[in-house]
């Protein structure tokens, strides 16, 4: 996969507290900073889905009269 630079400003504290967790790891702050970011991506995605079930649960029934009940058997 192709790599690109990003350069960011963080305070100095911050900086330290990178290279330390990342020093802790054994991985580089690149490497460190590239898997909070996938974290994170992933924590929005898994978000999401939980907010769309629990949105589908809590209307669940005004989509069944709306809609008909499909799969009575699956409840």
């Amino acid at each position: 996969m192709a790599k690109t630079q990003l350069n960011v400003r963080v305070e100095e504290a911050t900086a330290e507290t990178a290279r330390e967790r990342a020093s802790q790891r054994g991985i580089s702050v690149n490497r460190y900073i590239e898997e909070l970011v996938q974290q994170d991506e992933g924590e929005n995605g898994r978000a999401f889905v939980q907010a769309a079930a629990d949105f589908m649960k809590q209307y669940e029934e005004v989509f069944d009269e709306e809609f008909g009940t499909r799969n009575e058997g699956a409840r």
